[in-house]
C-alpha cells in the first residue's frame, strides 16, 4: 500500500470527534434451537467488517466483500455476519476497535487505504484474526487478499481498442493508490499490445504508465466528478472508459447511458450488470476483482478452525479466476467474433506467461 498525500479524505475532529456509521450493521438472523434446546448461535462464528469510504452499496468491492460474508453464511450457518460502513478515513480505527471489543472472530477491512489502521489495530489486538482487501500483509494476524488486476485489465484494453470506433478510449481513478493505478496499468498495456498487434494508434486518454501520472476524482463516491471527467473525457473523443472509481463510476455510466449509444463503459470489481443492472445496456463488459469469492473461502475457513495464514494469504489471477473479464452482456452480439477469439487467446498467453504483463502496483 502506496502512502497517499494531500489525497485524503480529511475527517472533522475538531467539531465532534470521530463519528461512525453504525446505523449500517447487518446482523445474520437468530439461529433455531435443536432438537436438544440449545442453539447453534452458542457456537457462532463472528464474521465482522468494516467497509471503505464507499459505503455497502457501493456496486464495486466494499458490496463484493460483503456479499462473499453473505455467501459464507450460506455455506456455514454457524457464521454470524455484520459489518459497520465508513462516512470518512477517521472511522477505520473505531470501527476496526469497535469489533475487538465484541469479540468478532473474523474481522475484515475492505480497501488498501484501510491498510495502516488494521495494521496498527491488529499489533494491539494479537488475539484477534484480521483480513485486508487490496494490501499486502501487515502483520501474523493479518490475512491479505490481493488481485493481480492488471492481468484482466490488459484483457480490457485489448478489447477498449478493438471495440473503439474513435480510435480514442479514455480510463481515470479514483485515488491514486495500488489498487486502482493496477488497472490503469493493464488497460494502457493491453491497448499498446492491440496496437503493436495491428499495427494501430489507438490512444489512451487519462493514464501515463510510463509517467504513473493521470486523472483522479478524489472520491469513491462522488458521481458528479465521475460525470465531469468523464464529459472531459468523451469530448476529447474517447468512446470507450474504464472507471476506476468505485460508486464515483456511477457518473460515468449515466454520461454513456445519455450518449444513445455513442459512449460504452468496462466496469471493475463486479460485473455491472449485475451490481448496477440499471447501466448494463452501456457496459461492455467488467473487469472483475473476484473479492467475493476470496473473502468467503477465507471466511467458511475460519468458520471451520483452519488457520489463516499471513504469508502468502490470497493473490487472485487470470489462472485461479481470481481476476477475469466478465460476459459481454449486451454487447455480445456487437462484439466482432475475431476480437473474441484473439482475447481469448490472449488470456491463454498471459497465463504461459509468453506475454508478460507487469505493473508496479503489482502485489508481490
Amino acid at each position: 500500500m502506496r502512502p497517499v498525500r494531500g489525497k485524503r479524505i480529511v475527517a472533522i475532529l475538531a467539531a465532534g470527534g470521530l463519528t461512525l456509521a453504525a446505523a449500517a450493521c447487518g446482523d445474520a438472523p437468530a439461529d433455531t434451537p435443536t432438537a436438544s434446546g440449545s442453539s447453534a448461535a452458542a457456537a457462532a462464528y463472528k464474521a465482522c467488517m468494516v467497509t471503505d469510504t464507499g459505503g455497502i452499496d457501493d456496486k464495486s468491492f466494499n458490496a463484493s466483500a460483503w456479499a462473499g460474508i453473505q455467501a459464507a453464511k450460506a455455506e456455514a450457518s454457524n457464521i454470524d455476519p455484520k459489518y459497520v460502513s465508513s462516512s470518512s478515513e477517521a472511522d477505520y480505527e473505531p470501527g476496526l476497535r469497535n469489533f475487538v471489543t465484541q469479540k468478532c472472530d473474523y474481522i475484515l477491512a475492505v480497501g488498501g487505504l484501510m491498510g495502516d489502521a488494521t495494521k496498527k489495530v491488529a499489533t494491539e489486538s494479537a488475539g484477534s484474526q484480521f483480513a485486508i482487501v487490496d494490501s499486502g500483509s501487515s502483520g501474523a494476524n493479518v490475512y491479505p487478499m490481493q488481485f493481480a488486476t492488471h492481468q484482466a485489465a490488459f484483457l480490457a484494453g485489448y478489447l477498449a481498442a478493438g471495440y473503439s470506433k474513435s480510435g480514442k478510449v479514455g480510463t481515470y481513478g479514483g485515488l491514486k493508490i495500488a489498487p486502482v493505478t493496477i488497472f490503469m496499468d493493464g488497460f494502457a498495456d493491453g491497448v499498446a499490445y492491440y496496437n503493436q498487434k495491428k499495427g494501430k494508434t489507438v490512444t489512451v486518454l487519462g493514464w501515463d504508465k510510463a509517467k504513473q501520472n493521470g486523472t483522479f476524482a478524489d472520491s469513491f463516491i462522488d458521481q458528479n466528478k465521475g460525470k465531469t471527467i468523464t464529459q472531459t473525457l468523451v469530448s476529447q473523443g474517447a468512446d470507450v472508459i474504464l472507471p476506476v472509481a468505485g460508486g464515483t463510476g456511477l457518473g460515468t455510466a449515466q454520461v454513456a447511458k445519455d450518449s444513445s449509444g455513442k459512449v460504452s463503459v468496462i466496469w471493475v470489481d463486479q460485473d455491472g450488470c449485475k451490481s448496477a443492472a440499471q447501466y448494463c445496456d452501456v457496459f461492455l463488459s467488467t473487469v472483475v476483482k473476484n473479492v467475493e469469492e476470496a473473502v468467503k473461502e477465507s471466511v467458511v475457513k475460519g468458520a471451520k478452525g483452519d488457520k489463516l495464514s499471513a504469508t502468502p494469504g490470497y493473490i487472485g489471477t487470470l489462472e485461479n479466476d481470481g481476476v477475469g473479464l466478465a460476459p459481454y452482456n449486451q454487447f455480445d452480439s456487437k462484439v466482432d467474433g475475431t476480437l473474441k477469439t484473439e482475447i481469448e487467446q490472449l488470456k491463454k498467453d498471459i497465463i504461459a506467461g509468453t506475454v508478460p504483463v507487469d505493473s508496479a502496483s503489482a502485489p508481490k
